[in-house]
């Protein structure tokens, strides 16, 4: 299988990859969705994932809110793995034109791809809620900046907002607009590390009219019917190994 997707990476010259957070768990960062993500925070605070990163309750308790972002969505040692590096090469040689992908950790620059759609935002740009002003991850995660756990504009007082899309929160449109004009203009789509079951962003698929759809991931998706190729394995060994061959 890795022979086949070696040769529609070569037959490829606009290559899109769509990525979720299965593409960040290599890097060892959870997805604060899974099994293990839902029972430490029924455990720790009483709530969901979903309920805890949610619009409503960062209005509503914002002091509980950071405790739980920074312990559980913060990954400052992070590093780029074998996928990420992998698809910056696909860049590289030109035959990737995009990355658009759920997760928010920026590893997909850090590795250095260029053209990365981000639909659900990044923890390492923040902003203050009051005057705008931009901040780092460095400088909401110091203690010094914090009113308890709450970051605040040094400018103005103001809370500093991560510039992440939280649950009841619509995506920011011109991440979409180039996501959906990259997969629609793509002549392989390749997904991977995501069951595509959060909305709205899995929908963007639908707008793939290419060649080729490539599918890798370690679990089953409702789309693997669909798909050219589907492989059933961890994403770093597959793309690695596939650029490798080129």
């Amino acid at each position: 299988m890795y022979e086949e997707l070696t040769k529609i990476l070569k037959e490829s010259s606009n290559i899109v990859f769509f990525g979720g957070a299965g593409v960040s768990t290599e890097s060892n960062i959870p997805d604060f969705r899974s099994e293990q993500g839902l029972y430490n925070a029924k455990k720790d605070y009483g709530m969901s994932p979903e309920q805890m990163i949610s619009h409503s309750f960062f209005m509503r308790d914002t002091e509980t809110f950071f405790d739980y972002y920074k312990k559980n969505l913060i990954y400052r040692d992070a590093k780029p793995n074998k996928a990420h590096i992998a698809l910056a090469r696909l860049e590289e040689m030109g035959k990737l034109k995009a990355i658009a992908t759920q997760n928010i950790d920026g590893l997909h620059q850090m590795a250095g791809s260029k053209t990365v759609y981000e639909l659900h935002g990044s923890v390492l740009r923040n902003y203050c809620m009051e005057c705008g002003e931009s901040y780092d991850l460095d400088y909401i995660m110091d203690p010094a900046n914090c009113d308890g756990s709450i970051p605040k504009c040094q400018k103005c007082g103001g809370i500093v907002k991560p510039d992440v899309v939280l649950y009841e929160e619509s995506l920011d449109e011109d991440q979409i607009t180039g996501a959906i004009d990259a997969i629609r203009s793509a002549d392989t789509l390749i997904i991977g590390g995501t069951s595509l079951v959060v909305y709205p962003a899995a929908g963007f698929v639908h707008y793939f009219n290419g060649n080729k759809l490539v599918l890798i991931n370690k679990s089953q998706t409702a789309f693997d019917g669909k798909a050219d190729l589907v492989i059933n394995d961890a994403i770093g060994e597959v793309l690695g190994e596939a650029v490798d061959n080129l």
